[in-house]
């Protein structure tokens, strides 16, 4: 990528100052050093100096102007007073004039009193201030001015302790310092003022000046006394500064801070109305121009620096601020809908927060809850009769304060679960840790306060799930009960449980209850034996297991607890911490110094003789102290919830269990609502909390359906979706993609070879007919692949089709598409993708031999659709893209990207995480996405190879990471560099935007300085989630024109009221019709948006963008560049080789991952097949 020369250099030195973006730091020397002896040089520079003052001053009247422009410079203000001020501190009496008197110069002042220097803060511009109009006659004397000006600043030269050499002994080395000094000060002093102009006022009209003058103290000290000038006497006021700066510097670094805040409070409200040409990648020739283009200068924001542009980043998440709302959307026609959500009100009581310990430490929730639950019972005189509510961990809670600050309770408790263990001593330390008043969050529900008060929603939302945590089976935040219904069996002895979701959350009218349905799999309770002929799939019992059977077996029951029935006097339960390799016929154990065999064990000690001696022993205990378990004596306990990964089969049981229309399901959630009738909880009733028994009534807007632009040789070329829905008649592909040489493979046994034939035709016929241009015959006959050797079939197709290709065509040509009928038996898809995409390098479309053998229009078409996208098509395009009339998308060059990250299923030992980033690579159209993808550490969330630097021996520094080989990308397709960025970020919740957006935006603006000194395009950072539980239901269920054919509510239907963010910028989107069950909106939260998107901009790009969906005629749930980067991330998945052993399987379910373990890396997708969509 070709730079392009800046014109920021030649604007500062027109104005004296530095280029924006590379102001010096504090220590740089920013004046030239003399190159005579000579006084009247030193003179020069001095005037020089004061020169580039008044430049300067203008420069801060113009920020003031422009608080966006500030607001950098203000973060940086509050960053340098918090790093200097221990510093500042210690400036000791020793101060004095730092300057000799030198001919021409203007008499140098003494230092001036902190009421002169806070009267000067004060006289700087303030935000908005028009300046005023300059006359010839008025030059001279600003210019006077400003000279003065400058002096008395530079006149402030405080030292460490030493002194100044006399006028007489004035040298070039200590005339130079001096003009360094002096010209650090200046420029110093001028950051100061930048954010403090920047700033508006704030409670007190004075705020902005006292943090100018504060600040300025620090900085000055430092700055100049870092230089080791020095004087032979102290100056009369030295005593009376060396107080200040003491004062001073308790209270700069927050009062920067706040002017900092101030200023995020301004670019919030504001918003850059002057666009600028947006500079191109590469040479000028190379790219076309483009009208009205968006500036490509970094606007501020949340205190987020673009590398290289001379701002701080922040240091920590607490330092960012989401955007606030812009207003309400007005586009579209007004309905109402209602939400899963209850009113609650509080009492305005104080909330008490106290610290618990147990010991010995335990980190089952369920087991602390019942300690805690015992010693309330034991010692409610002690607690002065309150209820407390406890969250299972650390922090418990009561509705007033405790009699005590801090007590140690000991218990000595018999265990349910270790009966046979007796009494066990508990040490419970409860200690008082805060007290919390509700007036933090009464603020930010009025919108007045943008920190949410975490420990009072905390607190309030555990009073509310302490009953229903005592009577039903609690995971996260849902509980479930067989009382709400039993699901039913859903295969490999797992089952369904029904329950309800439940979460306290802030919303715009006030606090609300947000109750949902939920459905998950639970252990079947069942003798071991059964549930491992289930799982397993077998049916004879005499018959040894494999290994590979033991491993999955092991896999399957490693945490789960079982009851022991070979005593008929009690049951024992025990949690499964293995299978044991060898037969239970095998095992030995010592017992009284003698060896003795388990089966002979069971039959002498419970009378009890064991049947499945040849299958292996459950193992409980620790490895060096096992306690070994036969199969055919345990019973999988009930209530447990099996968290592996569901097979297909498993999945598709689980959604027709749980599937509810949205009639069904609104009434399920009141009878929850009912059922739980928070009217009567006594722990609700201590904390003053009332829950409504009504859903939430919302207002809400159905979008217009965007207008769907097909090729002109079509019958219809325009095309006007219902209800989310269209289809291909008549209608041509926009851009249909060629395909000259293609094979086919089939693996099903169960398919005649005239069926495949046949699917085959009527595929490239459907192709041609649509819009492709696809040779109606293959490249080589159609191929009979062994499922038993599926890689070696493959190659050989592959390898046959390569040799044919360079007999017929011209050089280079290559396989440009491999249809594959799938084998009977699923699991191979995984290895045909990793060997085709990583290694052969060839686009393929897989098809299951059922839907081969029943054909059909439909399902031609969708993989018509899917097959011109892989070979670089376009199917469809937004009419208002092509006209350019999408607002903040086709203005200027835009590329729009989507990230996901993707995590190994719980107990998949050390396998990693899979990030996917893709980005739009064609404009304005927005419907090509190439995508990248790449292995992180197990659960990582961030995306650490956005942009990554290395240091290479013979290279130097290396620039890569998924954003900038994609920005590259896009610049070599388009001949653009895109000025605007559009970021979708899927798979984030919400305790996680703060460190996602800190470090994902810094990787961002990395990205983008790495390919061109400043060039900084401005981002709109949007957290797409899929995974919450509000749901919207029509006002009326019986109503057509509110209802699709599901009963859901219309798609386009977006609601950015009453239950939304107090007030930060959110909604909720239905972008797609309804099948089955009842449609969970997408949520949509902006973290960062320097582009100024209204609410109506935002919402109606994301919801047009649905409908560019490639992979079928549809409108789809959320925006398709998050969907496309969901796609890429489990396409990666498969890349993965599977690993099944021993050891992967002892690893357990709840390891964390362990930085220090080396990532193993994906295999590199072929450059042939990552240009295309060859993940859809």
């Amino acid at each position: 990528m070709a730079r392009t020369p800046s014109a920021a250099p030649r604007r500062a030195a027109r104005r004296g100052g530095c280029p924006r973006g590379a102001r010096p730091r504090l220590g740089r020397v920013i004046v030239p050093r003399l190159q005579t002896s000579t006084r009247a040089r030193y003179v020069a520079e001095r005037l020089r100096v004061t020169d580039a003052w008044g430049s300067l001053t203008q420069r801060a009247k113009r920020l003031a102007r422009c608080p966006l422009a500030a607001e950098d410079e203000a973060v940086e203000v509050g960053a340098e007073a918090e790093a200097t001020k221990e510093e500042a501190v210690e400036v000791t009496a020793a101060v004095a004039v730092a300057a000799a008197p030198v001919e021409g110069a203007v008499e140098e002042q003494p230092i001036r009193s902190t009421e002169a220097m806070e009267a000067s803060a004060s006289a700087l511009p303030a935000v908005g201030a028009a300046e005023a109009p300059r006359s010839s006659g008025s030059t001279a004397k600003r210019r006077a001015e400003e000279a003065q000006a400058v002096e008395a600043s530079a006149s402030l030269v405080p030292a460490m302790g030493a002194a100044v050499a006399p006028p007489s002994q004035c040298t070039e080395a200590t005339a130079t310092t001096r003009a360094q000094d002096q010209a650090q000060a200046v420029e110093a002093i001028l950051a100061l003022a930048e954010g403090a102009a920047g700033a508006p006022r704030s409670r007190s009209t004075e705020a902005p000046a006292v943090a100018f003058a504060a600040a300025r103290h620090e900085v000055e000290a430092v700055a100049l006394a870092r230089a080791g000038v020095t004087s032979p006497r102290p100056s009369r006021r030295a005593g009376e500064y060396h107080g200040v700066a003491q004062a001073r510097g308790q209270v700069a670094a927050p009062l920067a801070a706040e002017v900092g805040e101030l200023g995020r409070h301004v670019e919030r409200k504001m918003a850059v109305t002057e666009p600028q040409a947006a500079p191109r990648l590469g040479p000028s020739s190379s790219a076309p121009t483009t009208p009205a283009q968006a500036p490509a200068a970094a606007a501020p924001g949340q205190g987020l620096a673009p590398s290289g542009a001379g701002t701080l980043p922040p240091v920590s998440s607490k330092a960012l601020v989401f955007p606030a709302r812009p207003g309400y959307g007005t586009v579209g026609r007004r309905c109402r809908v209602r939400a899963n959500h209850f009113l609650v009100q509080v009492a305005d009581r104080d909330i008490y927060h106290y610290d618990v310990a147990i010991t010995p430490e335990s980190n089952s929730r369920e087991r602390n809850r019942w300690i805690l639950t015992e010693l309330v019972k034991l010692h409610k005189p002690h607690l002065n009769g309150r209820l407390p509510v406890y969250d299972g961990k650390k922090s418990l809670f009561t509705a007033g304060p405790l009699p005590f600050k801090s007590k140690d309770f000991l218990l000595k408790l018999t265990n349910p679960d270790r009966a046979n263990q007796g009494e066990k001593e508990y040490n419970v330390t409860i200690k008082d840790a805060a007290k919390i008043d509700l007036y933090s969050l009464q603020q930010f529900l009025a919108g007045r306060q943008r920190e949410l008060p975490q420990d009072t929603i905390q607190a309030l939302d555990i009073a509310l799930r302490e009953c229903p945590s005592a009577r039903y089976v609690s995971i996260s935040r849902s509980f479930f009960s067989q009382a709400f219904g039993h699901g039913g069996a859903i295969g490999s002895g797992v089952e369904c449980w029904r329950g309800y979701y439940q979460s306290l959350r802030p919303t715009q009218m006030g606090l609300s209850l947000n109750i949902d349905i939920s459905a998950t799999a639970f252990y079947k309770a069942q003798p071991i034996i059964e549930f491992a002929l289930e799982y397993l799939s077998l049916r004879d019992t005499t018959r040894r297991l494999s290994d590979l059977d033991r491993i999955k077996l092991k896999k399957a029951l490693k945490g789960v607890k079982v009851v022991a029935t070979h005593r008929r006097d009690k049951s024992i339960r025990y949690r499964i911490t293995g299978i044991t390799s060898a037969p239970l016929n095998d095992l030995t154990f010592d017992q009284d110094g003698r060896r003795v065999s388990v089966v002979q064990y069971f039959k002498q000690q419970y009378n009890y003789p064991l049947k499945y001696t040849h299958w292996p022993c459950l193992q409980a205990g620790s490895n060096s102290r096992p306690i070994y378990l036969p199969m055919e004596v345990c019973s999988i306990l009930e209530g447990q919830r099996y968290s592996s990964k569901l097979n297909e089969r498993q999945v598709a049981s689980i959604l027709k269990l749980a599937c509810e229309r949205p009639a069904q399901r609104e009434s399920s959630i009141l009878e929850v609502a009912r059922r739980n009738n928070y009217d009567s909880d006594y722990y609700a009733k201590e904390f003053g909390i009332k829950v409504t028994n009504q859903l939430a009534m919302v207002d809400a807007r159905v979008l217009p359906t965007p207008r769907l632009k097909y090729h002109d040789s079509g019958k219809e070329k325009m095309c006007n979706p219902s209800v989310g829905q269209w289809n291909m008649i008549n209608k041509r592909m926009v851009n249909g993609g060629s395909i000259r040489y293609w094979a086919c493979i089939t693996f099903s046994s169960s398919l005649h070879p005239n069926v495949t034939g046949m699917f085959c035709d009527d595929l490239v016929s459907m192709c041609n007919k649509i819009g492709m241009q696809m040779w109606t015959t293959p490249c080589v006959d159609i191929k009979q692949g062994r499922q038993d050797n599926l890689e070696a079939s493959i190659r050989s197709v592959h390898r046959q089709s390569a040799d044919m290709i360079a007999q017929q065509g011209p050089k280079g040509l290559q396989l440009e598409l491999l249809i594959i009928i799938l084998p009977d038996m699923s699991g191979s898809y995984g290895r045909i993708k990793r060997l085709c995409e990583t290694e052969l390098g060839v686009i393929t479309q897989c098809c299951a031999p059922k839907n081969v053998r029943k054909g059909g229009k439909q399902y031609l078409e969708n993989l018509a659709l899917k097959i011109n996208v892989k070979v670089g098509g376009r199917n469809t395009v937004l009419e208002d893209a092509l006209n350019k009339r999408i607002p903040l998308l086709t203005d200027v060059p835009t590329i729009v990207f989507g990230a996901d990250v993707t995590h190994p299923p719980a107990g998949e030992g050390s396998l990693p995480s899979i990030a996917a980033v893709v980005a739009s690579m064609d404009w304005p159209q927005v419907t090509k996405y190439k995508c990248l993808v790449s292995a992180q550490g197990q659960r990582e969330e961030i995306i650490n190879n956005l942009f990554t630097e290395v240091r290479d021996a013979e290279k130097g520094i290396v620039r890569g990471g998924m954003v900038r080989e994609l920005l590259l990308s896009f610049f070599k397709s388009t001949g653009y560099k895109p000025s605007r960025i559009i970021f979708y970020r899927d798979g984030v919740s919400e305790g996680q935007f703060s460190q996602i957006l800190l470090y994902e935006m810094d990787a961002i603006r990395k990205a983008c300085a790495s390919l061109e000194e400043g060039y900084l395009p401005k981002v709109t950072f949007v957290v797409v989630q899929k995974r919450h539980h509000t749901r919207l239901f029509p006002e009326n269920h019986n109503a057509r024109e509110q209802t699709d054919r599901s009963g859901n509510i219309l798609p386009g239907t977006v609601v950015d009221t009453k239950i939304c963010h107090p007030s930060e910028f959110d909604f909720y989107l239905c972008s797609h019709a309804g099948i089955q069950g009842t449609s969970r909106p997408a949520h949509y939260h902006v973290l960062f948006d320097e582009n100024g998107f209204s609410a109506d901009a935002l919402q109606t790009l994301t919801y047009n963008l649905c409908y560019t969906y490639a992979r079928c005629t549809r409108s789809v749930s959320i925006v398709p560049p998050a969907y496309y980067a969901h796609l890429g991330a489990f396409r990666a998945r498969y890349y993965m080789e599977e690993e099944i052993s021993d050891r992967d399987s002892s690893v357990a379910a709840s390891r964390t991952h362990d930085q220090s373990v080396i990532v193993k890396q994906l295999p590199k997708i072929k450059e042939n097949v990552q240009e295309f969509m060859f993940y859809c």
